[in-house]
């Protein structure tokens, strides 16, 4: 009976380690959850500075008369669009950080990719490419781009029945 071991401790060893396991599971956890907090805060930063600034832009031009001018007003909507894609970038990281269902984070990086491919449609200058070409090469991967990514949005709206 004396050199039989306790099956007591041999039990005891593994709980103890799958105990220390979890506990730096959890710490590391943890330290990710502030990471994104951090990143979530950093984006809501430049969406409030990007909002002033698009503020002042519009103002600019107000003043200067440049408003009726179709660049301005593209370069002000470019802004606008760039802030849009921000938030939802925001929002991602917020869901992300709630452990939100897998369905909402991607509704909201397709969100983003439309919005982010919308701004390129609408800077899109043909004269920016070096030949006609190239030009036509971006602006179909841009629509092809816009198309894939609806198409993907109406599959994932109707298999949730909205």
């Amino acid at each position: 009976m004396g050199d039989e071991p306790d099956p007591k401790a041999e039990m005891s060893t593994p709980r103890r380690l799958d105990s220390s396991i979890d506990r730096i599971a959890s710490y590391i956890e943890d330290f990710v959850n502030i990471v994104e907090l951090a990143a979530a805060a950093i984006f809501a930063l430049l969406f409030a500075i990007g909002v002033i600034d698009l503020a002042l832009q519009i103002v600019q031009r107000v003043q200067t008369g440049e408003i009726a001018n179709p660049r301005a007003v593209i370069g002000i909507i470019d802004t606008g669009l760039l802030l849009l894609i921000i938030v939802e970038v925001y929002q991602t990281v917020i869901a992300y950080t709630r452990r939100s269902e897998t369905r909402r984070i991607v509704r909201l990086i397709i969100y983003t990719g439309i919005i982010a491919v919308i701004r390129k449609l609408i800077i899109f200058r043909t004269t920016d490419y070096a030949s006609t070409q190239d030009a036509l090469f971006a602006a179909v991967a841009y629509t092809l781009t816009l198309v894939s990514l609806s198409v993907i949005l109406l599959i994932e709206q109707r298999a949730l029945g909205e």
